[in-house]
């Protein structure tokens, strides 16, 4: 039986694989791809051992920061990355963001359906 498997990696990636399922994939060229496997991607195109990086998709890293994805590179364990996906656009943003209409409606005391239906 071995003791020791040789490997080709020269570094080893660390995803959060919790963060990776909350940005909907969001990575690639068209936006739909998951981290590791673009990352993946970025290598020489062998699989596994053989690979010249290796990428593993850990269990939730307990950061959880909101639409982006946790990445530690395993040969400097002391900084984090937080990566942005590709789909958290300008469109995102404006979705996420409330209307200064909406808000000034509320501020006044009129609900969004007076507003609309003036009688």
């Amino acid at each position: 039986m071995r003791d020791r498997v040789r490997s080709e990696w020269r570094k080893a990636v660390l995803v959060c694989a919790k963060c990776t399922k909350r940005a909907k994939g969001g990575f690639g060229k068209h936006g739909r791809r998951p981290l590791a496997r673009e990352l993946r991607a970025l290598g020489n195109g062998r699989k596994g051992r053989k690979a010249d990086f290796g990428v593993i998709e850990t269990r939730c890293l307990k950061l959880c920061p909101k639409g982006r994805v946790v990445v530690v590179d395993a040969s400097a364990p002391d900084a984090w990355l937080l990566v942005t996906p590709r789909n958290a656009g300008r469109r995102n943003c404006r979705a996420a963001r409330p209307d200064r209409k909406a808000l000034n409606r509320r501020r006044s005391g009129l609900s969004s359906r007076c507003s609309r239906h003036r009688h």
